[in-house]
This record gives C-alpha cells, structure tokens and sequence, in this order.
C-alpha cells in the first residue's frame, strides 16, 4: 500500500532525472514506509531491489547473484556467481553505462558481517560507479549504524550525492490509511500510534478505538511488542534510557523534574537526553524568543507512538501480560483526554504549517513554536521575522463556547504583551477540537479554527488543487 509521501518521491525523481551518477542514502526507523517508498520508485521507473538478510557475505552475494542474473537476463553470471564484494560491484560498474536503480535495502546487515564492506564501495565509488550512469540506493533501519556510516571517519562519507530520513507521517497524511474514521477519532488513534503506517494498519478502520485498544493490549500484539524491539536495536542500556522516557511520557520535561524522576544524576541524564534526542525519540525545545543555549529547556517524547507506550503501555505491562487489558483500557480511557491535549498541540502546530504554505493566514512564518516564562505560557507562538509580525495562538482539546472563547483570547492577548514584541503587528487565534460561533470571533478579527476546518488537508494535495 503506497499512501501519500508525496514530497519524498518527488525528491527522488528529481534526483533521477539528473544526467549523473547518484548515491542516496536513505534511512529511519523500522516501519517508517522505507521499503514501501523505495518499491514504488521502482514500479514506476525499473530497477534492482536488493534486499540484505542478517546472515552470512555468501548468502547474501548468493542471493544478489541471483536476483542480477534474472533482473539483466545474464545466464553466465548465473553459472559463475559473485564471490566477494569487489565483483559485485564490478560487475555493477559494467552494467550501468546507462540509467538503472540499484536499491542495497538493510546496507547495515551487509556491513556487521563483513566490515570491509564500506571501503571497497568507496574504492568502487570513486574509480568507477560514479562515472557510471548508477542510481544506488543504501537504505538501512538502524538510525545509530546508519549514522556511524555517514560519519566523518567512515570511508563513505563525502561519497553521497544526497541523504534522505524518511520520519512519521503528520496527522494529515497519516489520517488516509482511516479514511472511514471521523477527524475526531482519529485524533485518539494518532494519540495512540502517531504516523508510523506499520502502526497505523495495525487499527481496524471499521472498529472503535476501545475495541483497537483492547487488541492493542494483548500478549501477542505487535504494537505492544514492536516498541521494545526498536529500542533495544538502537540502546545499548534500555533500562536507563526507559526510565527517562517514562519521566518525560509523564509529564516532567525540564532537567531537574526528570533528574528527580528517575533518581539520576545531572552528567548521566544530560548524556542519555542528547542520545535520545540524536535518534529522534526525544526532541528538546525552549521558548521560542529564547537562545537555542537557554537553560529553560523542556523535553518532549518525540512520536504519539512511543509517548502513549511509556505513559500508559510500559507501566502497566503486568496487566497485559496477566491478560487483564481491558482494565488498562478503562484506565487509559480515564485520562485519555488530559494526554490528548498535548497531542491536539502538535496537530495544530501541523495543522498551522499546512496553512501558512498555502497562505492562508494574515503572515508567512519562519519560525513556530512555543513560548513560557515563569507561570506565563502560551501554546504556539508563530513569528515572521522579516515583516515583524507574529501569531498567538491558543489550543483547546474541548468544544467551546463563544463567549469562553473571546475571554481566552484576551487571556492570550494579555500574556502575549510580556514577549517582547514591541512594535510588531499581532494576530491572535483559537484552534478547539470545536467552536460555537466561529463567524462571530472572525468577526472580531480573530483567527477561530476548529476540527471540522481540518477535513480540507487531509486529502493528497493534488485532489485540493
């Protein structure tokens, strides 16, 4: 199934098109869409997909034989395989005197068995592929292996014409693998999984999210398993590192409250933070007038996916292994609307970029964020720094009335004159899960936005034109 990602396939037939030899290199985590990506670049314009097995160099020079054997209808090759890596790319250097994709998928596993593999593609790479007409693809799941390759003392590096990290799916686009599930719901089912399409075929689009869940929470779920593989292929200490991830899940995003959660030391957590956030489970944020170097960072779980796992799944494992989820159901369901708030931020954050590229609202921003000082907070803050002009923006998980509305946007109107935006033009708006009387605050020149205004962007982007 090939849904959406849209911009990354346009990325790779751009790169297609050029008259030259390209090496890409494509990564992510595992079920992020990299195979299902690749397949389809080579559906539409023929190739070779090559996919590794984490098992031995003969094996796989085996296999590679005989998948190149069939692809360039070459019955020597077939009679005399490949023995080394040297002769598979030689033999490739031979074969790519005009355009032809070659994809080396899970690269990783080729180099934990022989570590040699890299310096011989960069000999191969520099004397004779790149004056070929190759299009190679190296695609790897293990963002930590995929990154020590790309590396400064890695003989790959300088070697790629272009990189690609394939990430989650935003709300929008990941909404199309539920087209029957109403916008509302499937705000609880991203809360849930986030964008990750292994994640998201997982849930039944013609079944309730109480009834998902409970098959969520079974022994022998995917789900409840797959985020316990994922991270032990990238941690090398999981007990630590979880620890920290459940402090965050929980709510305690600033150093010290995390410090205090887990009982670790400043030097350690400090260390595991910057670890996590270079693998994308973690992201770091501070206000957005703020200095990147500020000391008011806040930590956030980086994907719905892993954040809903340590806040509701890891926990409370005990239950689903004594085959009692449903009452970790109720349990989740309890307070599932007081986690969805912060998920509801991240949609309207998505939901806000979708607008300011279709230029759809009163500015074009450069930069979105939050911002925070003392018990000051406002939820997303969009600056245009060249026309000196920004966006306060207030996020609801609720359904509110007009009235509450107008006094949250002059709560908002208030707090937004101790940012120090002097002499800035300034906007004001409200996202709500829904708004009575939205003319009305429009009326007032205020932005109101709802869930039901959500519906246009959840449609590929040639079917909104």
């Amino acid at each position: 199934m090939f849904i959406d990602r849209e911009s990354e396939i346009s990325l790779l037939e751009d790169r297609l098109d050029l008259n030259r030899a390209e090496f890409i290199v494509l990564y992510g985590r595992r079920r992020i869409g990299k195979t299902t990506l690749l397949l389809e670049l080579i559906r539409r314009h023929g190739g070779i997909y090559l996919l590794a097995r984490e098992t031995s160099k003969t094996e796989n020079l085996r296999r590679f034989t005989e998948k190149l054997a069939d692809h360039f209808e070459d019955d020597l090759l077939r009679t005399n395989p490949l023995q080394d890596w040297d002769s598979f790319f030689e033999y490739l250097s031979q074969k790519t005197s005009s355009r032809q994709i070659v994809v080396l998928d899970e690269f990783p596993y080729l180099v934990k068995d022989d570590r040699s593999l890299p310096s011989v593609l960069q000999e191969y790479w520099d004397l004779k592929l790149s004056r070929t007409m190759i299009f190679l693809v190296i695609c790897g799941s293990s963002v930590s292996m995929m990154g020590r390759l790309l590396g400064y003392r890695n003989p790959l590096y300088g070697r790629r014409t272009a990189q690609l990290e394939l990430k989650p799916m935003d709300f929008f686009s990941a909404k199309l693998f539920l087209p029957h599930s109403s916008v509302q719901d499937f705000v609880r089912v991203y809360g849930a999984v986030g964008g990750t399409p292994m994640y998201l075929l997982e849930f039944s689009d013609g079944s309730g999210f109480r009834e998902n869940l409970l098959n969520y929470f079974r022994r022998s779920s995917f789900l409840y398993q797959d985020a316990l593989f994922v991270l032990r292929e990238e941690l090398d200490e999981p007990r630590n590192y979880f620890a920290i991830m459940e402090a965050v899940a929980r709510g305690k995003t600033t150093l010290g409250e995390i410090m205090n959660e887990t009982g670790l030391g400043r030097a350690i957590v400090g260390k595991y933070l910057s670890i996590l956030r270079d693998l994308g489970f973690v992201r770091r944020e501070v206000p957005i007038t703020a200095s990147w170097k500020s000391r008011k960072a806040r930590y956030y779980v980086n994907d719905p996916y892993f954040a809903f796992w340590f806040r509701y799944v890891h926990p409370n494992n005990d239950l689903i292994e004594t085959d009692q989820g449903e009452i970790l159901v109720d349990k989740v369901m309890e307070d599932y609307d007081q986690y969805l708030g912060g998920v509801f931020e991240e949609i309207a954050r998505q939901f806000l970029i979708r607008l300011n590229k279709d230029g759809a609202l009163p500015l074009r921003f450069s930069r979105l964020g939050r911002w925070w000082y003392r018990d000051q907070e406002i939820d997303l803050v969009a600056l245009d720094e060249v026309g000196k002009a920004a966006l306060f923006v207030e996020v609801k998980w609720g359904d509110i009335q007009a009235r509450t509305a107008e006094d949250l946007l002059r709560t908002l109107r208030r707090k937004s004159s101790t940012v120090g935006l002097d002499g800035w033009s300034l906007f004001y708006g409200i996202i709500a899960r829904k708004l009575k009387r939205t003319a009305r605050l429009r009326d007032r020149h205020w932005i109101a936005l709802q869930l039901a205004d959500f519906e246009r962007y959840i449609q590929p982007s040639s079917d909104r034109l």
